[in-house]
C-alpha cells in the first residue's frame, strides 16, 4: 500500500514538476550565472512537493497544519510558475496562452503521466516525464503544469478547510471529548 499522499494528485503533479524543474535547469540553465536561480527553482519545486507531503502527514493531529503546509505548498509552486514567465520572458521567448492547442495537449501528457495507472506498486512512475529539447516548449510544459498543480491545491485547500469548519480540528475535538467526559 502507498503512503497516503501519493494518492493525490497534488503529489503526483508535485512530482512531475521537481524531477523536470531539476532537468529543466541542468539543461537551460547551466553555467555559474545561473547558479543561484537555478538552485532558487529547484528548491521552490522541492518545497512544494515535500510540503505536501508534509501536510498530508500531519492531517491525523492537525488540519489546521495541513491546511498551512498546503498553502505553503501551493505558495512555492506559484514562486516557481513565476520562474518560468521570467525564463521566458528573459530569453524573449513566448508564453503561450492557455487557449494554444499546446497547452491542451500538455494537459493531456500531464494528465496521462499522473493518473495512478501509471504508478508502480512502490509509486513511482511507470511512463516517465520528458522534457522538449526546445527551452520555450519546455518552460511552457511547467507552466502548465504549475498552473494545473496550483488550481488543484487551491481546491484541496478549500476543501480541506470546509472539513475543517463542520468537523473541527484535532485539538478541538479532543476538548470536546474531555468537556464530556467531565460532565459525566
Amino acid at each position: 500500500m502507498l503512503p497516503k499522499y501519493k494518492y493525490l494528485l497534488t503529489y503526483r503533479y508535485s512530482l512531475l514538476i521537481h524531477d523536470l524543474t531539476v532537468e529543466f535547469t541542468l539543461k537551460f540553465m547551466a553555467g555559474f550565472d545561473y547558479r543561484r536561480s537555478r538552485e532558487q527553482m529547484v528548491q521552490a519545486a522541492r518545497s512544494g512537493k515535500q510540503n505536501i507531503v508534509e501536510g498530508v502527514g500531519q492531517s491525523l493531529i492537525s488540519k489546521k497544519g495541513e491546511i498551512k503546509l498546503l498553502g505553503v505548498a501551493n505558495a512555492s509552486l506559484e514562486e516557481l510558475l513565476s520562474d518560468y514567465e521570467d525564463f521566458l520572458r528573459q530569453h524573449s521567448l513566448e508564453i503561450w496562452p492557455k487557449t494554444d492547442i499546446k497547452i491542451s495537449n500538455f494537459r493531456k501528457i500531464a494528465y496521462r503521466l499522473s493518473v495512478l495507472a501509471n504508478l508502480s506498486n512502490l509509486g513511482e512512475f511507470k511512463e516517465k516525464p520528458k522534457l522538449s529539447e526546445n527551452p520555450e516548449e519546455a518552460a511552457n510544459f511547467l507552466l502548465t503544469l504549475c498552473h494545473q498543480a496550483t488550481f488543484l491545491l487551491s481546491r484541496q485547500i478549500a476543501k480541506m478547510e470546509e472539513i475543517f469548519i463542520r468537523e473541527g480540528g484535532y485539538s478541538e475535538n479532543l476538548f470536546k471529548k474531555r468537556l464530556n467526559s467531565k460532565i459525566k
